[in-house]
């Protein structure tokens, strides 16, 4: 019987997605891209590094546990992920963060997702979400006694956070997740009256081998660089559609949304 994904992540094996995104814009102004970009699956405390991939140190791939769990530039990495687990009642997992690192040193992931595994089970996600404004808001999704999340389960939360500056702070997230051994599907539907977005975010893992890791940095150049370029790109795109601006709100008072 082969492994579990919590017990390969344990024993610090690195998986890359190169994840296709999908971002879908509805209501009096409509506007959609598609993108591919690397994300990485992993244990932050038992990932083994490898050529081209490091934790807390420069490479061309790094995970720098800054980045991740709490406050925004001062995060306290899967041990943050774990009190927020223990204080929902969840405690006894595999605590794994999916993510896009570091390139270069350079780092900005929109969302990033702490996932409480039990085997193959999945049985609670922090979608970690960061804005281009420097702040950061977590909404933690589970089901009622922590059953497990299967493909197709909805979960809801209330939208308090700023996002786009092209969208109000309002109306409410439904969650999917399908997370397996060998690939992963996530959507998320924003819905507010009459607008909205829905993105989605989902391919195939694979060992994040050397080879691999350089390969994609090969096939898309600058990583999260690149990301953030294609964020206000069509951040402009959106402006000469005519979408009006909303100014940066105060960020919510609760670092997670429960």
């Amino acid at each position: 019987m082969s492994a579990s994904l919590a017990a390969r992540l344990e024993g610090g094996e690195l998986l890359h997605l190169p994840a296709r995104v999908t971002h879908a814009r509805r209501g009096s102004i409509r506007h959609a891209f598609v993108y591919t970009v690397d994300y990485l699956l992993l244990d932050p405390e038992r990932v083994r590094p490898r050529a081209f991939f490091s934790r807390n140190r420069f490479n061309l791939f790094a995970l720098h546990d800054i980045d991740h769990g709490g406050a925004r530039g001062a995060g306290q990495g899967a041990d943050w992920a774990r009190r927020v687990f223990a204080s929902a009642g969840l405690e006894g997992t595999t605590v794994a963060l999916m993510t896009q690192p570091r390139f270069l040193g350079y780092w900005f992931c929109p969302v990033s997702f702490w996932l409480a595994l039990r085997g193959d089970d999945l049985l609670a996600v922090i979608a970690e979400v960061n804005n281009t404004f420097g702040q950061r808001h977590s909404y933690l999704c589970h089901h009622a006694g922590f059953a497990p999340i299967r493909a197709g389960d909805e979960l809801t939360a209330t939208k308090v956070f700023h996002v786009s500056p092209f969208q109000d702070v309002s109306g409410k997230y439904l969650f999917r997740f399908a997370i397996s051994p060998a690939a992963t599907a996530i959507a998320i539907h924003q819905i507010d009256g009459a607008e909205g977005l829905i993105a989605t975010m989902h391919g195939d893992f694979a060992t994040a081998t050397p080879s691999r890791l350089l390969g994609a940095a090969l096939k898309r150049p600058g990583g999260t660089i690149r990301v953030i370029v294609l964020i206000y790109w069509n951040a402009l795109r959106l402006k000469l559609k005519g979408a009006g601006y909303r100014p940066l709100p105060p960020p919510p008072e609760n670092e997670v949304s429960r």
